[in-house]
């Protein structure tokens, strides 16, 4: 390592260490500080290119959009939806910027959308509200410079779960109006698919109120022509075990669907939304695996 090469690293460091103590006094959440790592020295070939922008009648119904920082007047790139986790009661979408400019940094338009949560609402408001996210997207991305006819999703945990109800279930987004074939991929991240009866609290809370459970579940919505889906688990995962993305995978590859699981041996829930932020990238290869299958449907 050259002296330029030391002093480059050090100032680095010192800049992430001192925004680092400056998010934890501020009170930040756990996806707030990997956000101010990314801000700190993090994706720097993207930017946020709109905030707050509204896309349904309630006021918690937001979304930013990040893009390149590169691009061409004409541009027509793919297009990602990020839904982030926080069992379904947590979580914003300002803390999430980091994964947004993952995906924008290598070439993507990201947008991340908040959803409304419990116990103002219970199941299938928050997929309701994922897709209308998806309609915005198909009606206004354009103008940010992202092609409205190359739309994917992408989510960790309980954002993975809305992200595999938009891709599996037809209905949520035939209901407002959106061809459900929209959706042209989906990379997903620690989600749980195939999880009742419900034997933990958010679940029970989230879901448990619906008088057909089995139409609670993505599993139950596996079929030959969904969308190319690909699974990403850790195997020390003991918040949303492993098994519910080796189910879905399994139907989806019974039934002919294009599907890739990409289990992490020895990595935990969290080191999956981690490894898109930059300080923790080599957590997991979760963020290659993603660009690499979302290139392979949807360039």
């Amino acid at each position: 390592m050259t002296d330029t090469s030391r002093h480059r690293l050090a100032r680095r460091s010192l800049m992430l260490a001192s925004g680092l103590g400056l998010l934890t006094l501020a009170g930040c959440t756990p996806a707030g500080l990997l956000d101010g790592i990314s801000r700190v020295a993090g994706d720097s070939g993207a930017r946020a290119a709109a905030r707050g922008v509204s896309f349904g009648a309630d006021p918690r119904l937001k979304l930013d959009v990040y893009v390149p920082d590169k691009m061409t007047v004409d541009a027509k790139l793919p297009v990602v939806i990020f839904f982030y986790g926080g069992g379904w009661v947590d979580g914003a979408r300002g803390d999430y910027g980091f994964a947004a400019r993952a995906f924008a940094a290598r070439g993507m338009i990201a947008i991340v959308p908040d959803y409304r949560l419990v116990p103002n609402v219970r199941f299938p408001t928050f997929i309701e509200d994922g897709a209308q996210a998806v309609r915005w997207a198909r009606d206004h991305v354009a103008q940010y410079g992202g092609d409205p006819a190359r739309i994917v999703v992408s989510g960790h945990s309980a954002g993975a779960y809305i992200g595999a109800m938009l891709a599996l279930d037809r209905h949520y987004l035939a209901d407002i109006g959106v061809d459900p074939a929209i959706i042209r991929a989906a990379a997903l991240l620690s989600g749980p698919y195939d999880f009742y009866p419900f034997t933990e609290m958010r679940g029970r809370d989230a879901l448990g109120q619906w008088p057909r459970p089995a139409e609670t579940q993505p599993i139950s919505f596996a079929r030959a022509d969904a969308p190319p889906m690909l699974l990403m688990h850790g195997t020390a995962d003991t918040i949303v075990e492993p098994r519910n993305s080796q189910a879905l995978a399994a139907k989806l590859a019974a039934l002919g669907a294009p599907v890739d699981l990409k289990l992490y041996p020895g990595k935990s829930h969290t080191d999956t939304i981690k490894s898109l932020s930059p300080a923790f990238r080599g957590s997991t290869p979760a963020l290659a695996d993603s660009v690499v299958f979302l290139d392979r449907y949807n360039r």
